[in-house]
């Protein structure tokens, strides 16, 4: 059942159509780095295309028909977008669901330090990361830092080309033979992942003077952003690889780029919801969410309410007024996408994966009946019934697509949020666009698979 390479398959239309999704989401993931960033942007397309807040829908008490659009948003750093459909909401809801965080650095609340002359900012990787990878790498800084006042001053420092970067160095390899004998995990420790960030000390009287790299520093952020010290104690500064996606190949067929997993399958999904000419069936919902690499905790991770409190909000301006039968039954009539990507096979580490039950660059969109870890453990196994029936309607639309494991038996493994989502008897499957080097600062995707993911999951809203 090997399926053949999506390339094979184009017109000259669906070439230039492709074309220009890689190009806008290259765009997409060069400007936005955080969920924060990936957010906002979100907002902004979805009002340009007719979406206006559920909250003033809520407060003005303005009934939703077929065909209104609407967004809510959770602190900024996750989202919501429905168009409400034909048929009630109890009938169900189609929902693609992908996460717009990625694997990082944070830093510390209380980061600065002053070594040997050298400044530095401490850092907290953020989700699995091979720390190794992030050494002797242009990086830059986004994020907001909140003051007192109630004032949040946006960060971005590192991508515009007369902007000043970052790195974290390594030990040169003439005197490297103690760190060359140790394993991978521990050639550079969570510890070490120092931002260097300035060295030129402050210019002050007198002798013996300390700390002066850290003071210098000091002085730079309170003049371009007016903080202080202690304003690091509220601030989301996030430590990413600087510069833009890139097409990569000589036939340009790929994309290098930061943050694939999972903007690669939120911004198809994203574009999708968008993309809807009419009012869907079933009413059709995206949530981009947050804290995904971290275990969907928090109040803007999937774990939280915020998914659930929407759906009885739309019941509720729908006719449903505010009990919870027809919210239990809308959730249990539902179907869901959970956009997240897959591991791309690579030849470089075939020993990982099972060729046969494995996701190909350039063979389409990947679905994952389950994830999880060795005996499946932390997974959603999605039911053969459901699985059919998705792969009837990606048949009926013309959708490459292709079916994997992430990897061997025992050999590793992951998840994804649809465990959550079936958590309330929605019928739930994992597909995404499969992804080389898969959470290192610089992943790998062919445009080809970027391309079917944003029309499979076209093809899934309009499931009736």
């Amino acid at each position: 059942m090997e399926r053949p390479s999506a390339w094979q398959s184009y017109t000259p239309d669906q070439e230039r159509e492709l074309e220009q999704l890689a190009q806008a989401y290259a765009g997409f993931i060069s400007r936005n780095k955080t969920e924060r960033e990936c957010v906002a942007e979100a907002i902004r397309m979805a009002e340009e295309a007719g979406y206006r807040s559920l909250e003033s829908c809520v407060t003005e008490g303005t009934p939703l028909q077929p065909g209104d659009r609407v967004y809510a948003s959770m602190r900024g750093k996750s989202l919501i977008l429905a168009e409400i459909g034909v048929k009630d909401l109890t009938c169900g809801i189609n929902i693609l669901g992908a996460h717009v965080d990625s694997p990082r650095l944070d830093v510390k609340q209380n980061p600065l330090e002053e070594k040997n002359d050298l400044a530095y900012l401490d850092t907290h990787y953020y989700g699995g990361i091979k720390k190794y990878q992030w050494v002797t790498i242009p990086l830059a800084i986004h994020g907001v830092v909140a003051k007192k006042d109630g004032t949040v001053v946006p960060v971005v420092v590192g991508e515009d080309p007369s902007d000043p970067v970052f790195v974290i160095t390594d030990l040169l390899i003439h005197l490297s033979a103690e760190q060359m004998g140790k394993e991978a995990s521990k050639v550079i420790e969570g510890e070490m992942l120092d931002i260097l960030a300035g060295h030129r000390p402050l210019r002050i009287e007198g002798d013996g003077e300390k700390g002066l790299e850290k003071r210098q520093l000091l002085a730079l952020l309170k003049e371009r952003y007016d903080m202080d010290e202690e304003d690091f104690l509220s601030a989301e500064l996030e430590v990413v690889p600087a510069g833009p996606a890139r097409e990569l190949g000589f036939d340009r067929s790929m994309l290098l780029g930061y943050g694939h997993d999972d903007r690669s399958c939120s911004f198809p999904s994203l574009r999708a919801q968008l993309s809807l000419a009419e009012p869907p069936a079933r009413t059709a919902l995206t949530i981009l969410v947050d804290k995904e690499e971290i275990g969907s905790v928090g109040s803007t991770g999937m774990q939280s309410r915020f998914f659930e409190n929407v759906v009885a909000e739309l019941l509720a301006l729908t006719g449903h007024g505010d009990g919870t039968l027809a919210l239990r039954r809308c959730l249990m009539n539902s179907d869901m996408l959970s956009s997240d990507v897959s591991a791309g096979f690579d030849p470089s580490f075939a020993s990982a994966f099972d060729p046969k039950n494995a996701a190909f660059l350039g063979r389409g969109l990947a679905f994952n009946k389950y994830t999880g870890s060795r005996g499946k453990g932390g997974s959603n196994d999605a039911d053969a019934e459901y699985v059919a029936r998705i792969r009837a309607v990606m048949d009926d639309h013309g959708v490459n697509w292709q079916t994997a494991e992430l990897g061997k038996v025992d050999q590793g493994g992951g998840g994804t949020i649809a465990y959550i989502l079936a958590n309330y008897g929605i019928r739930v499957i994992d597909c995404g666009v499969p992804v080389l080097s898969m959470h290192a600062p610089w992943e790998v995707i062919s445009k080809a698979d970027l391309y079917e993911a944003y029309r499979g999951y076209q093809a899934f809203l309009t499931l009736a």
